[in-house]
């Protein structure tokens, strides 16, 4: 029996499906590849800033509330003397 219309474009659909199912895989990886590279960036910059961890969560709060702390004169003079 000569093969038809309609299974050549089922065959090509079954070939379609699988490409999309491979490439949605590869997808997914290059998504969690980003993530972990964005997260090592981002732990590299916050290590770089030499931050105490209670100073660094209260900081990070305040971002995220987006309300900085504002900084009074005792904690300017503070900053001076120990420079």
């Amino acid at each position: 029996m000569p093969i038809t219309k309609t299974d050549k474009i089922l065959t090509e659909i079954t070939k379609v499906k699988a490409k999309i199912a491979e490439y949605q895989g590869k997808l997914k990886e290059l998504e969690a590849k980003r993530t972990e590279i964005e997260n090592t960036e981002i732990v590299d910059v916050i290590r770089g800033m030499s931050i105490p961890l209670d100073e660094l969560a209260t900081l990070l709060k305040s971002i995220k509330g987006n309300t900085l702390p504002v900084a009074t004169k005792a904690d300017i003079l503070e900053e001076d003397i120990t420079e």
